[in-house]
């Protein structure tokens, strides 16, 4: 699990390159990486461009089809609501996710989408894998922003 991480926090690395909050994406298939993503908000001008929307779009495209099934998703931090909604949506069977997300979090924070069993698909979930670097790339972020616009 680990090795795919660091895999995300390359991505979250390219995010904060751009001067984005720093949120990276992996989908892992049959033990290969085949879509990434990184947050792209500000860049985009677009609510939807995150980590993990933008990941799940480019798997769609690789495998040509919208279930990703067989599918694993790491990304650096637990998933908003909306991208919990994809990650449903999409039929990824397992997440796994550094940081938590206690404003935010969708997979067991503020509340659990993907574990609910009103829906006709869940997700297997794994937190804490890397939290405290995954973790650290956020509290940096925001330490440098905040410290930039007191200059």
């Amino acid at each position: 699990m680990e090795t795919f991480m660091e895999e995300a926090i390359k991505e979250a690395r390219k995010a904060e390159q751009m001067k984005e909050v720093p949120i990276g994406a992996v989908i892992v298939y049959q033990g290969e990486v085949i879509a990434r993503g990184y947050n792209q908000r500000e860049t985009l001008q677009r609510s939807d461009a995150h980590a993990e929307m933008i990941a799940i779009e480019k798997a769609n495209q690789k495998i040509g089809s919208w279930r990703l099934e067989d599918c694993t998703m790491y990304v650096t931090l637990e998933p908003c609501p909306m991208c919990a909604g994809a990650i449903l949506q999409s039929r990824i069977p397992k997440l796994v996710y550094g940081a938590s997300d206690p404003k935010a979090g969708c997979a067991g924070s503020l509340l659990n989408l993907l574990d609910d069993e009103r829906f006709n698909h869940q997700v297997e979930i794994h937190p804490g894998i890397l939290e405290e670097k995954c973790g650290r790339l956020l509290t940096d972020f925001f330490k440098q922003l905040r410290l930039n616009k007191k200059k």
